[in-house]
């Protein structure tokens, strides 16, 4: 599926390759895309006024750890710096207004998309998780509670569904902090099991952004740093838009 989406950004636009790579980047009109600031995407990205459901909020099914640590970045969003950044069904739902090149829209009749990380409805079943953004350190910690529905190993996560939730922060991570979009690669050390109904904290940031990509990091430990889980590096592909004048 990456693949198919860089393969199809290739075969868009005629202006600015890559350095080193024959493929291209397509440009996006400003008229009807974000503007480039980090200010303007977060308020896009996180609405203020909407009736679509926040899956990121306190349900029963959180463990105190969850909701403790929750509570406790909730508070430095008031003088910190951090933002708790909502989370809908679907990526369609917080990026409303991009208008993403003709060669990566999909249409279809079917009205009930969901992020993988939120095609588990039931609350405390799969994936529990929310995540909390820093600007202008651009870093993201994310606080995840896999649910029974991701188990690997008996009463443990799933190797796949940490991959998951990681790949998950390192986009919204990337998109607001750089205008990051597509996955290009993703790779993990795993170091322990987690257990299920546990509180994982992933611990993103933001190494380099360099020749339109975003280098990251992310460690996933313990509440009390005492078990590392995962160590994981990625790169995203940076959007290239095209600066005219708004009509």
């Amino acid at each position: 599926m990456i693949r198919r989406g860089v393969q199809a950004i290739a075969r868009l636009g005629h202006h600015g390759a890559l350095p080193g790579a024959s493929c291209v980047l397509p440009r996006l009109d400003l008229a009807s895309a974000f503007a480039s600031s980090t200010d303007n995407l977060i308020s896009r990205f996180c609405l203020q006024k909407t009736d679509l459901k926040d899956y990121a909020l306190p349900n029963a099914s959180w463990c105190p750890d969850m909701l403790s640590l929750y509570q406790e970045f909730l508070e430095k969003t008031k003088s910190g710096g951090w933002i708790k950044l909502p989370s809908f069904k679907s990526n369609r739902d917080h990026i409303q207004g991009l208008k993403l090149p003709s060669g990566l829209a999909v249409t279809s009749d079917k009205s009930d998309w969901r992020i993988f990380t939120r095609c588990i409805p039931a609350e405390g079943q799969g994936y529990e998780y929310v995540i909390f953004f820093h600007p202008s350190e651009k870093k993201s910690v994310c606080l995840f509670q896999p649910g029974p529905y991701l188990e690997g190993p008996p009463g443990f996560a799933h190797g796949g569904s940490l991959a998951a939730i990681m790949d998950e922060t390192f986009s919204k991570t990337a998109y607001l902090a750089g205008e990051g979009l597509f996955t290009l690669s993703l790779s993990i050390k795993f170091k322990n099991l987690i257990p299920l109904g546990s509180l994982a904290v992933l611990n993103v940031e933001v190494e380099k952004i360099e020749d339109q990509k975003l280098y990251m990091s992310c460690v996933t430990q313990s509440r009390d740093q005492q078990i590392v889980y995962a160590k994981s590096s990625g790169v995203f592909l940076q959007l290239q838009l095209e600066e005219e004048s708004l009509q």
